[in-house]
């Protein structure tokens, strides 16, 4: 398969799942393929660790995933994604560590159900969502030390908002993302959460983290404006996009029973603030407090 063909491949992959908000529309055309392509290397290695048709066979399809990706830096990329990837990463001189810390997240997600404390979930995040940020900068020619860590707390922040959009989805697959120390902190126990079981013990167990992860949030607001126009309005409309699912929980008394999504008007609202600058939306004006 030739490099035109793989990119091909990746970008149907990408564009097929379905996402809060359209993936990589608003980059500039000439980086969509790269953008693609690490999409693509994530997706479905995400998908080896949660989609049922990879039951009892997840860690070895991410351990080849992984022989993969070694391959891919030696220059012996064989599938689609990979031939793409190797392009992307000779391109903009991404190093594989940021690939190994995705699949290290995979991996976690095949044995670990249950997260004692938020530091355990923090790492879990460095793996999962903060080396896409700085693969997309790297796409952009941002190597600096401020504009990685503005970007690691927006992605740490998508990260949790996710988890706390999708409570339900994830009980299903017996996993719980809300620290074991704040479920006891707020007298809530996971028998509860297994029953959808809401009262004021969980709507004050979920504004914590709604508020915790809205901070993240304003200690990372900077970034868009630091970077060029081909990715700052990408970068407010996923952030504005992020702040929306945190209000729209906030709106429901922290009901998380209740899956919030990101509506056609949302969308139209988001692109018309992305277009503004940020003010004016939910509570990101409030004061940080201290983590």
């Amino acid at each position: 398969m030739n490099t035109d063909m793989a990119f091909a491949y990746c970008e149907r992959l990408a564009t097929a799942h379905y996402e809060n908000f359209p993936i990589g529309y608003l980059v500039p055309k000439e980086k969509r393929p790269h953008f693609y392509s690490i999409y693509a290397f994530a997706r479905t290695a995400d998908d080896f660790a949660d989609e049922p048709q990879y039951e009892g066979d997840r860690q070895e399809r991410l351990k080849e995933w992984r022989q993969n990706l070694s391959d891919c830096y030696q220059g012996r990329a064989e599938h689609p994604i990979f031939i793409a990837l190797q392009q992307t990463a000779e391109c903009y001189d991404l190093p594989e560590s940021l690939f190994q810390d995705l699949l290290t997240a995979f991996l976690m997600d095949t044995k670990i159900r249950r997260y004692p404390a938020y530091s355990d979930l923090l790492y879990y995040c460095r793996h999962s969502a903060n080396p896409v940020g700085r693969l997309i900068l790297l796409l952009f020619g941002y190597r600096d030390e401020e504009r990685c860590r503005l970007s690691d707390y927006i992605c740490t922040a998508l990260q949790l908002t996710n988890f706390w959009q999708d409570v339900s989805i994830d009980l299903k697959k017996n996993r719980i993302y809300i620290p074991k120390e704040d479920m006891e902190r707020f007298s809530y126990s996971e028998e509860r959460l297994k029953r959808h079981d809401y009262n004021e013990n969980l709507a004050e167990l979920m504004r914590f983290q709604v508020d915790r992860t809205e901070r993240l949030f304003a200690l990372g607001r900077a970034l868009p404006d630091m970077t060029g126009r081909g990715l700052r309005f990408e970068l407010r409309c996923v952030w504005l996009g992020g702040m929306t699912i945190l209000q729209k929980i906030a709106e429901r008394n922290y009901n998380i029973f209740y899956r919030p999504k990101i509506s056609a008007i949302n969308k139209l609202f988001i692109l018309f603030k992305a277009f503004q600058g940020f003010s004016g939306i939910g509570r990101e004006n409030q004061k940080v407090a201290p983590l």
